[in-house]
């Protein structure tokens, strides 16, 4: 009887295995064959399910946007108020530090190799920018496109800071402190209304 494979399932897995490898060695230094070996899979296997490293770095940030949301969602689980959720999420951010340098010292080592229009237009990266957006906004209830992305600048810019090894900014406190701010600035703005 012939094996029933999964094929979304398995593209999943690969990608899944492919991030740790893509973080340790960089984008541009890693090639398809070292993925491949890397993964333990044949080099015509992963071109069979992606046609180049670009596709696969793509599909690859669109899964782990995917896999972020449902890992924040977890995390959020509980909370009533936006000074809870916030709460909650720098200490989402603060549990998963290492692994949001990992991914940010990836996409910029991504980007340093791409022509910018390419990435601006790269449905990938749009798909999961739109998940992080529409996601800030379910989590916090937050409609105004200009606060969510001020929310996701802010968790960018702190990954960033600590990266540099700012070691004085505390993901917590800066989220409970943002956090007292937007409902402070929520709630004048609805009482305007």
């Amino acid at each position: 009887m012939p094996k029933i494979v999964d094929h979304d399932q398995y593209r999943k897995e690969l990608l899944s295995k492919s991030f740790d490898l893509f973080a340790k060695k960089g984008y541009s230094a890693i090639t398809m064959r070292e993925i491949a070996q890397g993964i333990g899979v044949s080099t015509g296997t992963l071109y069979h399910y992606f046609s180049s490293k670009k596709a696969l770095f793509e599909q690859l940030v669109e899964e782990i946007s995917q896999q972020d949301v449902l890992m924040a969602t977890a995390e959020l689980q509980g909370t009533q108020t936006l000074q809870e959720r916030m709460e909650a999420f720098g200490i989402f951010l603060a549990k998963n530090e290492d692994y949001f340098i990992k991914q940010i010292l990836l996409w910029v080592d991504f980007c340093q190799h791409q022509d910018s229009k390419e990435i601006r237009s790269s449905g990938g990266f749009k798909r999961a920018n739109k998940r992080y957006q529409q996601a800030v906004s379910d989590f916090l209830n937050i409609h105004d496109p200009v606060l969510i992305s001020l929310v996701l600048n802010l968790s960018d810019g702190l990954i960033l800071k600590r990266l540099f090894g700012n070691e004085t900014i505390s993901l917590t406190e800066q989220y409970a402190l943002f956090g007292k701010m937007l409902t402070a600035y929520m709630e004048k703005n609805i009482l305007k209304i």
